[in-house]
């Protein structure tokens, strides 16, 4: 890269970056993030998060300005498992996918478009939610590539939602969808500096988005501040009569923004997760910079010697291969037979698997293991006995426990490992840290917020609740964010060390 080229990516980034992103977001365009795309994202230290662009997407600006409203004009990127009606197809980063364009919108995605925001384009993802080996490297798909991490390029950006996070981080857009089973919103939010918000499994419909799991899958906001976050769940949130689970989401929904800039963290009792923050020393003294910021702010911390048992996240695997099975059947189902040009119509999860053996680039760095056994669970009582038993452990047993037990308004942990190396050989590598795969099973919110840097390497900050109560986990996130004195990292578009 010349001199002049690698100022110019630099000075694009400063811009991105200032402020955390949000001022002068506000007063980006669409021209303006193509050309950051162009520069940063297909050129240069080239992080691979963009996966497909939207022709229309000026036309959609145009339109916007019509409209009034905080979200009016905003620029957003979409994880690539989300159906959207532009003119993009929806791959899941699988190639048995790459021409499925149903022209069709995500029941959400109606929502965001009322409010003004503009669809930029589809964010490279692990393919199929990286649900289809336990050796991938997070980030890889074989549509996209790999993703890489703008804070370190040689560094995991984690996954699934890995061009959602990597995107934000590099100021590729305003706000992007993720989407999550189990830490796909999360960890790439952590990983790359940014917030992310899993809310309440049943806040937001998955109606038209490639699934694995009923019972946990959810989308979400990923952003520079619990602010924006809030803007984009208020517009996303609602009913949907094709999705069950979002009986009660008009109940719940409201303006999940108001009052975010007076919440306040005096008096709060939060309940810390001391076994989810591991063993390194580095990660601890940041956690403990963390917990003196939360207590000069005025809560009050309650120590918590708690540790998931084991058989939790043993029946959650079962839920998730039996779910996978038949949702992912249900979908493909619903696709058009105009969406498979190129290959058999595939309607089942054993075509997929046929696909993938089928094609070489698909399983040119790791298997389908996943899927394979996810073919053979066909047990619907294991699976319901699994199902009960991993909620109740998470639920009831779990996060709604320890809240009251201690009375304890939320949990609060790191949220992830500082980024890991990227390797397609042997897959992903990390250390053990977080624990929100207890948010993630039971269904309830889960908010991650910048809290500093390992090394360079961004760690976020997760905050926990009960079910439906979304809009106090975000004030509690939002209260954080101005109560944080530890300095968040910026991209530096480098390698690691470098």
């Amino acid at each position: 890269m010349s001199s002049l080229a690698a100022k110019t990516i630099s000075a694009m980034l400063l811009a991105a970056t200032a402020l955390g992103g949000t001022a002068l977001h506000a007063q980006e365009t669409v021209a303006t993030y193509l050309s950051r795309i162009k520069a940063i994202d297909k050129a240069g230290p080239r992080i691979n998060a963009v996966i497909a662009l939207n022709p229309d997407a000026a036309k959609a600006e145009a339109a916007a300005k019509e409209v009034t409203g905080p979200l009016a004009g905003k620029v957003i990127l979409v994880k690539d498992n989300v159906e959207t009606a532009d003119p993009m197809p929806t791959t899941a980063g699988s190639l048995l996918l790459k021409d499925n364009s149903a022209g069709r919108d995500a029941p959400f995605m109606l929502g965001l478009r009322a409010a003004g925001i503009v669809v930029l384009g589809k964010t490279n993802l692990s393919e199929w939610a990286n649900m289809r080996s336990g050796q991938s490297s997070s980030g890889w798909s074989a549509v996209g590539g790999q993703t890489r991490n703008p804070h370190a390029l040689d560094r995991s950006p984690c996954g699934s939602s890995s061009g959602s996070g990597a995107a934000i981080a590099a100021g590729l857009a305003w706000g992007a969808i993720g989407s999550e089973t189990d830490g796909s919103i999360t960890c790439p939010a952590s990983l790359n500096g940014i917030v992310g918000f899993k809310p309440t499994v049943g806040m937001i419909s998955r109606t038209h988005v490639v699934p694995i799991s009923h019972s946990q899958d959810t989308v979400g906001p990923m952003t520079t501040s619990v602010k924006d976050a809030a803007l984009m769940l208020t517009a996303m949130a609602g009913s949907d009569p094709a999705d069950a689970a979002t009986a009660e989401a008009d109940a719940h929904k409201t303006d999940f923004a108001a009052g975010l800039a007076a919440a306040s963290l005096k008096g709060v009792r939060l309940g810390v997760l001391r076994r989810a923050v591991g063993g390194n020393p580095k990660v601890i003294a940041l956690f403990e910079k963390t917990l003196a910021d939360l207590k000069a702010a005025g809560a009050v911390l309650v120590d918590l010697d708690y540790t998931p048992p084991a058989e939790m996240g043993r029946d959650e695997y079962t839920v998730l291969l039996y779910e996978l099975r038949t949702d992912l059947a249900a979908y493909l189902q619903s696709v058009p037979a105009s969406s498979f040009k190129d290959t058999p119509a595939a309607r089942t999860l054993a075509d997929a698997i046929a696909f993938n053996k089928a094609h070489p680039a698909e399983l040119r760095w790791f298997g389908q293991d996943e899927f394979e056994e996810a073919e053979a669970m066909t047990d619907t009582a294991v699976y319901k006995k699994a199902r009960e038993n991993s909620l109740r452990l998470a639920g009831a047993e779990g996060i709604d426990k320890l809240l009251a037990d201690n009375r304890v308004s939320f949990l609060i942990a790191p949220t992830s490992p500082p980024a890991w190396a990227i390797d397609l050989v042997t897959g992903d590598h990390s250390i053990d840290v977080g624990m929100g795969s207890l948010a993630a099973i039971a269904g309830y919110p889960h908010l991650t917020v910048p809290m500093g840097a390992v090394e360079g390497l961004p760690m976020g900050l997760s905050f926990m609740g009960a079910k439906w109560d979304d809009k106090r986990v975000l004030e509690a996130g939002a209260a954080y964010e101005r109560a944080r004195t530890v300095p968040v990292p910026k991209p530096s578009l480098k390698r690691w060390g470098e």
